[in-house]
């Protein structure tokens, strides 16, 4: 029997009303990661100038980029003919828009998450809790989540002899896309790869972002030729996809190290890690844009493949 795990969703809650609404920084990483900026009856403008009430040292952001106030229908975001935007949810707005209690504000590289809820202080900390499990950028759960849940699924898979599978990946040579078309472009692929990939996981399993452009994907009651078909058809939407940033388009591809249980001798959290990277490092590199389940790493051929008609898991 499966075990169902949630996706971090936002929040749909009413729109705030009172004056004790706060932004919470959540993403980059760093010492200004959670740090909070309450809002008050004055408007707060964001942007790269010092002068900004909220400034951030940013090539992306405009000097004065976003201004946000209270209004009788909630808190109002305005975009201030910057260059790159202001986005609420990963979408553009277009000129003044409302935003809601939970939702994400990003400017530049800088994501804030929205609080205005009825009870601000627990909603900040409990937004402190939710910082150290999920990544703000993809709103994935993150390395920490990982080691929780691996631990969990690995006692139940070998204490009941049930199938266990974890996929490793990250995406080959994606520091030239930050070099050549910036991070911006390198933040918004990350996250038009996650949307692609997600569409390929089973809500009950767990997809997460392990470190950078590096992801992982635990597959419960899964047996190793089940998980390496799913391998292939996610390398296969990635490579097959076309990314695109500010009218500039690219591919992507990627790289995996497979491990299953009871295939491979591991017993715990750590070695099923360790021989994902180290599987993956050997396909990276023998060609890239493959993956590895054992000593040789193996190209991905539809003939590897068992024939079926979708990816749901064997039992």
């Amino acid at each position: 029997m499966k075990i169902a795990t949630t996706t971090p969703v936002l929040s749909q809650k009413p729109i705030a009303t009172g004056r004790y609404a706060c932004l919470v920084q959540i993403h980059p990483a760093g010492e200004k990661m959670g740090h909070r900026h309450t809002l008050g009856d004055s408007p707060i403008v964001i942007g790269r100038s010092d002068s900004n009430d909220v400034s951030i040292p940013d090539i992306g952001v405009s000097r004065r980029h976003a201004r946000i106030e209270f209004a009788a229908e909630g808190v109002r975001v305005t975009d201030l003919v910057s260059t790159n935007g202001t986005f609420i949810n990963d979408r553009p707005i277009k000129g003044t828009e409302v935003i809601r209690d939970g939702d994400h504000l990003r400017i530049g590289n800088t994501i804030f998450r929205f609080l205005g809820g009825g009870n601000v202080e627990s909603e900040f900390h409990e937004e402190l809790y939710r910082l150290t499990i999920v990544d703000a950028l993809t709103h994935l759960y993150n390395h920490r989540y990982l080691l929780e849940f691996m631990d969990r699924e690995m006692l139940r898979a070998i204490r009941h002899s049930r199938p266990l599978a974890f996929l490793l990946f990250d995406l080959d040579e994606f520091k030239s896309i930050n070099h050549r078309f910036g991070q911006l472009a390198g933040d918004s692929a990350l996250r038009e790869m996650v949307r692609l990939v997600r569409n390929l996981v089973p809500p009950e399993d767990l997809f997460v972002r392990n470190d950078g452009d590096e992801f992982g994907i635990v597959l419960v009651e899964t047996s190793r030729p089940a998980a390496w078909a799913i391998a292939e058809r996610l390398r296969e939407t990635i490579e097959r996809h076309i990314f695109s940033f500010e009218n500039q388009s690219f591919n992507l591809t990627v790289s995996t190290g497979v491990v299953s249980l009871p295939d491979d001798s591991i017993s715990t959290t750590n070695e099923a890690l360790n021989l994902a990277d180290q599987r993956l490092r050997e396909a990276k590199n023998a060609r890239r844009n493959q993956a590895t389940n054992g000593p040789v790493v193996i190209p991905f051929s539809r003939d590897a493949i068992p024939e079926q008609q979708n990816f749901a898991h064997a039992v």
